[in-house]
């Protein structure tokens, strides 16, 4: 079962720790911790309630432990990934964070947004070659002034 503990907002995972902590010393049948970002002053558990209890006893900034246990489909929406898009235009300065041309340097001078792959004119090189690489493979070191 999933239950839930109230914390000091902004301790949440300070509490998360200190749980994690006491499983381990404790050897308590505890399965996962979870703290969503979205929801302030709460963490999960998911454990028997016994062994729940056990972990929240004298726990600093912690308010206390919510008996009733939740429903997954209450938290599933927190659990789902969240894709995150790396921005890119035409202009842009980045640098390669992966692949064989990691380190690297240079200017946006084509992306397809349907590809997501950017063309890259590196700036230190004596001949410059366009490379062509993932847009999750770049970091936006500087934006285009357009």
């Amino acid at each position: 079962m999933i239950y839930t503990i109230k914390t000091v907002v902004g301790r949440e995972n300070v509490v998360l720790d200190a749980v994690a902590s006491k499983i381990r010393s404790e050897n308590l049948r505890i399965s996962s911790l979870f703290h969503p970002e979205e929801i302030k002053g709460y963490v999960f558990v998911e454990g028997e309630i016994e062994d729940v209890e056990k972990s929240v006893k004298s726990l600093p900034h912690s308010r206390g432990l919510i008996k009733k246990p939740v429903d997954i489909k209450q938290i599933e929406r927190f659990l789902q990934p969240k894709s995150v898009e790396v921005e890119v235009a035409v202009g842009d300065i980045v640098e390669i964070i992966g692949g064989p041309f990691k380190g690297e340097r240079g200017k946006i001078t084509r992306y397809d947004k349907a590809k997501r792959e950017t063309t890259i004119e590196p700036s230190e090189a004596p001949i410059p070659i366009p490379i062509t690489v993932s847009a999750e493979f770049v970091k936006v070191l500087e934006k285009s002034k357009k």
